[in-house]
């Protein structure tokens, strides 16, 4: 072998880790556009059953159905964005959020009743924590930068929901040449498993989101009956921001009972802290940890196990598993990522024998 072609050699490595680098890099810079093909394939999965609907029951051109399909969702959302617009204003009342100085007010206000319940206990905090210490301490400038941010997502939100919707469009409109185009390019060996993969997922996915959504609604009635009993404000609302929470397994029910916690103490802050405040929020913390332990003993382990085919306690490894390696986003990708690489272990490697354990329901 000459030095010639063995820096040609070198050369040519060097160039493929320099394309590799390259494509890496660009997948980096542009990876919120797989973030809107993925969520788009997800909507297409939910909405296929809608236009397939109107299509074949009402007698729809495709592309009506399609445009129909998308104004029905486009309308879910701003309803429920309009449903939180009552909470806000009163919410927005309870803290006077455009006067720092009534916002200051208020946290004394709670403070001292506080303290007054700990001093007929014989819990002495004043000594420990100075009220001007607290105040002096809290920046209430943060609910100005809380604002600007809040303000900062919804345009993001925006800009990603009307590009998700674009892509949506195309996908449930011109389905049929993204299937032809697809075959055209698949190894003629392995098609038919392709095939039958991507029909398997398919199925899987849309039972698994129609059960998440049977799940979630399960959820929102037994809050929202929580909430109606203790009289809480905006029930349904908070209710409905609860349940949703629980898309994000196990972390998701905690950050939804202490929204739940200090939404009920702000509507009852100008009641006796302990006789009314203190007593229904830890009444309304209580209902939420029985709805949990519901959902977690009964509905979500038979909802889960039957719609993608996987034992309860599989459900809840990947889960963990997932959450450490990627997050909350991971923790939310789980089980369907899970149900996918279930499908095309077992189209592609039938006999391995951990596939087989794992795939014998599919």
């Amino acid at each position: 072998m000459t030095s010639k072609t063995i820096a040609n050699g070198i050369l040519r490595a060097i160039g493929v880790l320099v394309l590799i680098g390259l494509l890496l890099y660009f997948i980096y810079k542009v990876q919120v556009v797989f973030i809107y093909i993925i969520i788009a394939i997800i909507v297409s999965l939910i909405a296929n059953p809608i236009v397939e609907f109107l299509r074949k029951r009402l007698k729809f051109s495709n592309t009506l159905a399609v445009t129909a399909t998308l104004i029905l969702f486009v309308s879910l959302i701003a309803g429920l964005v309009l449903l939180f617009v009552p909470l806000v204003i009163s919410q927005g009342n309870n803290l006077s959020l455009l006067d720092t100085k009534s916002i200051e007010i208020k946290v004394v206000e709670l403070y001292s009743q506080f303290s007054n319940y700990l001093m007929k206990h014989n819990i002495d905090v004043t000594q420990m924590v100075k009220v001007s210490d607290v105040t002096s301490k809290f920046n209430f400038n943060v609910f100005t930068d809380f604002f600007n941010s809040v303000l900062g997502t919804i345009s993001s939100f925006g800009i990603g929901l009307a590009t998700t919707f674009f892509i949506c469009f195309f996908f449930l409109k011109d389905k049929v040449q993204f299937i032809v185009g697809v075959k055209k390019i698949l190894p003629d060996a392995q098609e038919p498993q392709i095939l039958n993969s991507i029909e398997k997922i398919r199925l899987l996915l849309t039972r698994y989101f129609i059960g998440l959504l049977v799940q979630l609604t399960i959820i929102c009635i037994l809050y929202l009956i929580v909430l109606l009993i203790f009289g809480v404000e905006n029930a349904f609302v908070i209710a409905f921001l609860c349940a949703l929470l629980n898309i994000i397994p196990y972390i998701g029910p905690l950050i939804g009972s202490i929204i739940a916690g200090l939404l009920t103490m702000l509507s009852n802050l100008n009641g006796d802290f302990q006789t009314e405040t203190l007593p229904t929020t830890i009444y309304v913390l209580i209902g939420f940890f029985i709805v949990q332990l519901i959902d977690n003993n009964l509905s979500s382990p038979l909802i889960f196990s039957k719609s993608v085919n996987s034992h309860p306690l599989e459900i809840f490894l990947v889960i963990i598993i997932a959450g450490l390696l990627s997050g909350i986003v991971g923790m939310i990708i789980a089980v369907p990522l899970y149900t996918i690489l279930k499908v095309i272990g077992k189209e592609f490697f039938p006999d391995n024998k951990i596939i087989k354990v794992l795939t014998k329901n599919i």
